[in-house]
C-alpha cells in the first residue's frame, strides 16, 4: 500500500477510463473493485467526470466519451508544463491529438500519441497530483506500453520524460533516474514507472494498458462476468502475480494482478 499527496515531472499520476455511459461504467468499477463515485458535479452542457475512491482517496477517473470512439483506460503522465510537453512530443516524432485543455482546477492536460500509435496524457496538475493511493487491492498499480515497436517507443519516451528502459526477462522497465517511489518490499526497482513489452498477436494496435491490484485474481474474474464484462485472458501465474485481463461492459480492457509472492529488490 503507498499513499500519495504529490508525483515528480516524468512520472504516471493518473488512470480514467472513458466510456459513453459513465454511470454504467461507475457501477461495475464499483461493484468489482469497491470504488465509491463522485461525481465532478458539471456545469449545464458539460460532461460528467466522476472520481473513484478508496478509503476516501482518489484512484482513478471515469469521463464521458463521444460515441463514434471506443472505450478505453487512459495512462497520465505529470508534466511540469502540459504546452512544453506538447513541443516535445512534437519534436521526439509524436502526435498532438488534443488540447492542452484547461482542466480546472484540476489542472491542464493534452492527449499524446507516441511514434507507434500508443495514445497517453501530459498532465499539469492544479488541484489534482494524480491517484492518491496506489498499490493496495483496488488500485491501480502500474501501466505497461504495449507496443509495435519497442526501440523507437524507448527513444520517444527518454527524450520527453527521460525514461530509461532495462531489460527484465521478457519485457522492458522504464526507470526514472532520481525517482524514489513505491515501497522497499515491491517487486520492481523503485525507480520504475511504468513497464514496455512487444506488442502480441490480438490484432490491436499499441496502446497503454492499466493493471488493479486484487485480492483475489480468479474471484475477480468470475465476478466481472457476473457484472456483464468478460475475460479476455483468463487467470495466470506471473511471479510474483496471479493475473487476469478483463473487459468491463463498454469494452476497456484492463488487467488484474493479485500479489502472490514479494520479496526486496534494490
Amino acid at each position: 500500500m503507498s499513499e500519495r499527496d504529490s508525483y515528480p515531472a516524468g512520472v504516471p499520476c493518473w488512470v480514467e477510463t472513458l466510456h459513453h455511459d459513465p454511470r454504467a461504467a461507475a457501477a461495475f468499477y464499483g461493484a468489482l473493485l469497491g470504488w465509491e463515485l463522485v461525481s465532478s458535479d458539471p456545469e449545464p452542457g458539460e460532461d460528467e467526470y466522476l472520481v473513484a475512491r478508496l478509503r476516501g482517496r482518489d484512484v482513478a477517473g471515469i469521463g464521458t466519451l463521444p460515441d463514434r470512439i471506443a472505450s478505453a483506460w487512459v495512462t497520465h503522465v505529470r508534466v511540469e508544463s502540459a504546452d512544453a510537453a506538447v513541443e516535445a512530443a512534437r519534436a521526439a516524432g509524436g502526435e498532438v491529438l488534443d488540447g492542452p485543455i484547461d482542466a480546472a482546477p484540476a489542472g491542464h492536460f493534452a492527449v499524446l500519441a507516441d511514434p507507434t500509435g500508443a495514445v497517453f496524457c501530459a498532465w499539469q496538475a492544479e488541484i489534482r497530483e494524480g491517484a492518491e493511493l496506489i498499490n493496495e487491492p483496488g488500485a491501480w498499480s502500474m501501466s505497461a506500453l504495449r507496443t509495435t515497436d519497442p526501440e523507437n517507443a524507448a527513444e520517444f519516451y527518454g527524450a520527453v520524460f527521460g525514461w530509461e528502459p532495462e531489460s527484465f526477462g521478457p519485457v522492458q522497465l522504464f526507470r526514472l533516474p532520481g525517482y524514489l517511489g513505491g515501497t522497499p518490499e515491491q517487486p520492481v526497482p523503485r525507480d520504475v514507472v511504468a513497464v514496455m513489452a512487444p506488442l502480441g498477436d490480438d490484432g490491436a494496435g499499441s496502446r497503454w494498458d492499466v493493471d488493479f491490484w486484487v485480492q483475489d485474481a480468479e474471484a475477480t474474474a468470475t465476478h466481472a462476468v457476473e457484472l456483464g464484462g468478460r475475460v479476455v485472458v483468463g487467470p495466470h501465474d506471473r511471479p510474483p502475480f496471479r493475473s487476469a485481463v478483463l473487459a468491463d461492459p463498454g469494452g476497456a480492457a484492463f488487467s488484474i494482478s493479485q500479489l502472490v509472492a514479494s520479496s526486496p529488490t534494490p
